[in-house]
């Protein structure tokens, strides 16, 4: 079983989340960077990920909502910066409003997420660089790495099925 492993920098504004996938790098590579295969693990069960809207290029963003199962929508922007294909992307991660507008009473984060090939499969880097400590404690506190363990399992199934 691959592990989510959380690492935080002594800046304490810097937090490193690193998996390894049962994947080739290409198939892991899509499901970051693809609307409909994103919109399969994006979100912890029971939640729900649709994409109102993506285009990824640099400059471009992707509009997405997650969607609990009561109906409850929170709603979230990733604004693509520099993407090298199959090898990283950079981008603003932002909680939003339906139309994109940032909330600026949550934290943002900037990304950047790396892709290696390695024997068996895809190692997955992602570094989150945050405003402040108490930026990333606030993100930390609302449960982002419960959530992120949860989607990395949702992604683990999703590659499994694609694969078989």
């Amino acid at each position: 079983m691959n592990e989510t492993i959380f690492t935080e920098y002594p800046e304490g504004n810097k937090l490193l989340i690193t998996r390894k996938f049962d994947g080739p790098l290409p198939l892991v590579w899509r499901a970051w960077t693809e609307a409909e295969l994103l919109d399969r693990w994006w979100a912890p069960e029971p939640w729900k990920s649709i994409t109102k809207s993506m285009i990824f290029k640099e400059g471009g963003s992707r509009l997405y909502c997650m969607q609990g199962p009561n109906g409850e929508a929170h709603w979230g922007i990733t604004e693509y910066s520099k993407i090298l294909p199959q090898n990283s992307f950079e981008a603003k991660d932002a909680f939003c409003d339906e139309n994109g507008q940032i909330n600026a009473e949550i934290p943002s984060s900037q990304w950047r997420v790396e892709f290696s090939k390695v024997d068996d499969g895809t190692l997955v880097s992602a570094m989150n660089t945050f405003a402040s400590k108490e930026a990333m404690e606030q993100l930390v506190a609302m449960g982002v790495k419960e959530g992120t363990v949860a989607v990395h399992k949702n992604l683990d199934q999703l590659i499994n099925d694609i694969i078989q």
